[in-house]
């Protein structure tokens, strides 16, 4: 399926959300995400274009241990180095290129993979009257897709930047463009970078 805006142009509400693009995914983490590299210019980029219509989102772990509920327990047996008791905060920060944005630009902390377990998100881009989200950010079959399906959920049109956006496998990154593509065709759309630069409008 080609990757294009095939609704149209994006209206000027519209919001860019990236997700999770922090130090804790970045080099040298042990959650690091290779292929983040590869994005950090194009999610710049955009932000660049547009700081003030950019929502960033920071998965943030819990404190300790007793903090984590149900199967996140578990999950952070498997990763106790990374519970904020025992990890410097500054992983937690945006990448440096992307942090001078904010603000303008808005940053929401989030503790699981989807951003819109409290409804702050939904609430502020609501106000904000919003309707349009223009996705990037990591992981494309982890963050990403729990922001995405909550999204669709909500009624947003939903475009993801084909080019900025990542995951830590192919396998899992090309599985997850197959199920936006093909599965949510009539929801979400795929386009590039330069496409949706040149088709966000300003009124």
């Amino acid at each position: 399926m080609t990757e294009t805006l095939r609704f149209g142009r994006l209206p000027a509400a519209t919001a860019h959300l990236c997700i999770d693009m922090q130090r804790l995914f970045g080099p040298g983490s042990p959650w690091a995400v290779p292929w983040i590299e590869r994005i950090r210019p194009a999610v710049a980029t955009l932000v660049a274009a547009r700081p003030q219509r950019t929502v960033f989102t920071r998965f943030i772990p819990p404190a300790r241990l007793g903090a984590a509920s149900g199967a996140w327990a578990r999950y952070y047996t498997q990763w106790p180095e990374m519970l904020r008791e025992r990890l410097d905060d500054r992983w937690l920060e945006l990448l440096p290129e992307l942090a001078r944005h904010a603000p303008p630009a808005k940053v929401i902390d989030k503790p699981v993979y989807s951003p819109w377990h409290d409804g702050r998100l939904h609430g502020w881009l609501r106000g904000a009257g919003v309707t349009t989200l223009v996705v990037t950010g990591g992981e494309t079959d982890v963050c990403v897709l729990g922001t995405v399906m909550g999204a669709v959920d909500l009624g947003y049109r939903v475009v993801l930047v084909a080019d900025a956006v990542c995951s830590s496998t192919d396998r899992g990154h090309d599985a997850a463009m197959t199920l936006y593509r093909e599965r949510f065709s009539q929801q979400i759309e795929t386009a590039p970078l330069q496409e949706i630069l040149e088709a966000w409008g300003n009124d």
